[in-house]
């Protein structure tokens, strides 16, 4: 029995999978899950769902770059807590089926983000969203509810110009028109993600 389990996506997804070669697990998207002990597992093909933080990033790259994507191969509704915050800063977002598109006319507008568990606005799109906002008009303000430990990308980014303030769990982002080229270096994968956006 697995108490205060994550609920993403991904999460039922791998138990649909387990499920599918035989497994016997119970709950997955809720916060407790239960899982029988099989004797063996059998050999099956299965589609994995597409990664919405994958998608998100790319969404995030048109705001910061005023562009104008579509990414395909998606779940929309798994973008559901980030569609509607890039909504919220300027972004003209259209649902496909399978597929999203991102618009990006003008400078993003500066907002204010709680990352929380799914469904809120996750956690590994922080360093992302804050990347996009040192771009945005206006001061933004992007606090942590998840892993306290993620802002360790944010002096990288401030060496391109970002205007960032770290308060315990809180990074006060206060937009600039542009950033600059300078030599940085990836804590993680997200914070990767967040310069290579930058």
């Amino acid at each position: 029995i697995l108490e205060n389990a994550a609920k993403e996506p991904h999460v039922v997804d791998v138990a649909n999978f387990l499920n599918s070669l035989g497994a016997d697990i119970f709950g997955a998207g809720t916060d407790i899950i239960k899982i029988k002990g099989v004797k063996h597992l059998s050999g099956r093909q299965y589609s994995i769902i597409p990664d919405q933080i994958e998608a998100g990033t790319f969404m995030l790259c048109a705001m910061a770059t005023h562009g104008n994507i579509t990414i395909k191969n998606v779940t929309p509704k798994h973008l559901f807590a980030i569609t509607e915050k890039i909504k919220n800063c300027g972004a003209i977002v259209t649902e496909f089926d399978d597929a999203v598109r991102v618009q990006m006319p003008d400078r993003p507008i500066s907002t204010k983000i709680k990352t929380m568990p799914y469904p809120g606005f996750p956690t590994d799109m922080q360093p992302q969203i804050v990347a996009m906002l040192s771009l945005a008009n206006g001061t933004s303000i992007v606090t942590e509810g998840v892993w306290e430990n993620r802002f360790k990308y944010v002096n990288e980014l401030s060496r391109l110009g970002a205007k960032l303030q770290v308060n315990d769990r809180t990074v006060i982002v206060e937009g600039v028109e542009s950033l600059n080229a300078a030599p940085v270096k990836a804590t993680d994968l997200r914070a990767g993600a967040a310069l290579l956006i930058a």
